[in-house]
């Protein structure tokens, strides 16, 4: 049975959880998560819960039933320390930070917006190898060594050969007694996924638009993650021309310069076409801009090289327009006219940083 500790440890965890699912859209509309998060884990705060502590006085300090007294002595709260006060009228807001692991944050996302799961494409191409121990043999190395089925075998045999006395119970092993583990390589098709971010760094492109897809980002990973055994990940930036970096460098660069978006979506189509057979992988392309292409001519292209080299070969195409002051917002018109029955391409405005949480709905909420 459960003890009372883990029980009420259990409890306080759900108690936790709901209050993160009830901030749940807070978090997802700011960035404060992505500086919290660790290999498999986020540090989240939680205003308002207050872990319950013991909380011990000083030393000869008096209070009720210490020191000396008098009748007529009022029993109720000494004066406060000298200085220990602030000016201030409200109480003082006490946040617990709780590590919540990204699967469980996936499944949060997913039941907050309701997700589907993702349908992979394709049977499982991709194929990996583990051991698993699945038998029992007379020869092998000490490490794996069964005691049980070894003291097993040396009853028996003793019981046969008439050597086991019941009032004096003692087994000795021999060499042919002993039994050893042994295992088998199992070989098991998974279905893995490439992620390509793009993202547009011309001069149009500001800290505030770029810190709105690096929040997207991050919740993207986190439920694509929560869906497939292995991800990929790979990042191009592009101005009028596309090049691909690390994470570091997606996130933080600062350029300027005109925007030529085909760039980026060739680029896209080589990686895949050099590194990632279409039918071993699950591929996701994620492209965000301000809507400012260079030329017409340069969004025919775009068109082209979507419709008959990167789409076919993709499970979805989201390109997310946030807006900016300076960009035209033109692109995601033209995609919308162009792919009007294409469903692997999904578009979304992405306004502001509150905006995030319906674009992630309506990106993920396809179960592509």
């Amino acid at each position: 049975m459960m003890s009372g500790i883990k029980r009420d440890h259990q409890r306080f965890k759900q108690i936790v959880k709901g209050k993160i699912k009830q901030n749940l859209k807070k978090y997802i509309s700011h960035g404060e998560l992505i500086g919290r998060q660790g290999k498999d884990y986020v540090s989240i705060p939680i205003p308002q819960i207050d872990l319950p502590r013991f909380k011990f006085g000083k030393r000869q300090s008096g209070g009720v039933g210490q020191g000396d007294g008098a009748p007529g002595t009022p029993l109720g709260p000494g004066e406060p320390d000298e200085g220990s006060q602030q000016a201030g009228n409200a109480g003082g807001e006490h946040p617990l930070e709780v590590d919540v692991t990204l699967a469980e944050l996936a499944q949060m996302l997913g039941e907050e917006l309701e997700l589907p799961h993702i349908q992979p494409k394709g049977s499982g191409s991709v194929q990996s190898h583990r051991n698993k121990y699945s038998g029992i043999h007379t020869v092998g190395p000490n490490s794996l060594r069964h005691i049980k089925r070894t003291f097993k075998e040396a009853l028996k045999r003793q019981i046969v050969t008439g050597q086991y006395n019941p009032e004096d119970p003692v087994i000795i092993p021999i060499k042919k007694d002993h039994r050893y583990r042994s295992w088998k390589s199992i070989t098991k098709p998974e279905n893995n996924a490439l992620i390509i971010y793009m993202m547009d760094v011309s001069g149009s492109m500001g800290d505030e638009q770029k810190e709105i897809v690096r929040t997207e980002s991050f919740w993207i990973d986190t439920w694509i993650r929560s869906q497939y055994n292995e991800i990929d990940i790979r990042y191009i930036i592009h101005d009028a021309t596309a090049r691909e970096v690390d994470q570091q460098t997606f996130y933080h660069t600062r350029e300027s310069g005109g925007t030529l978006i085909s760039s980026a979506y060739r680029l896209a189509n080589e990686i895949v076409d050099k590194e990632y057979p279409v039918s071993e992988w699950n591929i996701y392309a994620f492209h965000f801009s301000d809507g400012d292409n260079w030329s017409g001519e340069d969004t025919k292209l775009c068109v082209d090289l979507l419709r008959h080299d990167f789409l076919p070969k993709l499970n979805a195409f989201c390109y997310g327009q946030v807006e900016s002051r300076y960009g035209s917002g033109q692109f995601i018109k033209d995609l919308l006219e162009n792919f009007k029955e294409e469903e692997k391409l999904i578009t979304s405005k992405i306004e502001s940083k509150e905006a995030i949480y319906r674009s992630l709905k309506e990106f993920l909420g396809k179960g592509k």
